[in-house]
């Protein structure tokens, strides 16, 4: 049996804290690692009347850059489509009420919890 993933682990951990704090904040998660052939969005949720999707970016010690730097110009126009493709798929009720959030997730060296941030609308693909 192969070794398992530990960049999977994190993000997964990562993807829990960040539902966590989502929920805490009122939203209201609608699902988990929705995928499609354009990719995966990591967390749909419901805040108030907006739909929102949801980008989770956690790094570990730092030496990579701030977990929210990671979501850059290359990574901006693929979560556009992939909101567009729940979208069309029928998956939600039709909404033009919607944004891209991402929430960073930033981790010591051992793996502690040193903070979980939101940032609404964060992608700015209007």
């Amino acid at each position: 049996m192969p070794p398992a993933d530990p960049r999977r682990g994190l993000g997964r951990a990562g993807e829990d804290l960040a539902a966590r704090a989502l929920t805490e904040r009122g939203y209201i998660i609608v699902a988990r690692n929705w995928r499609c052939p354009v990719g995966e969005l990591d967390v749909i949720a419901r805040d108030g009347e907006c739909l929102v999707f949801v980008e989770v970016r956690t790094r570990r010690g730092g030496w990579r850059g701030a977990a929210a730097d990671s979501v850059g110009p290359r990574k901006r126009a693929p979560l556009a489509a992939l909101a567009d493709a729940y979208l069309q798929a029928g998956a939600y009720p039709q909404t033009t009420n919607w944004r891209i959030d991402v929430v960073a997730v930033e981790m010591d060296g051992r793996g502690a919890l040193r903070s979980v941030e939101v940032f609404q609308d964060a992608v700015g693909w209007r």
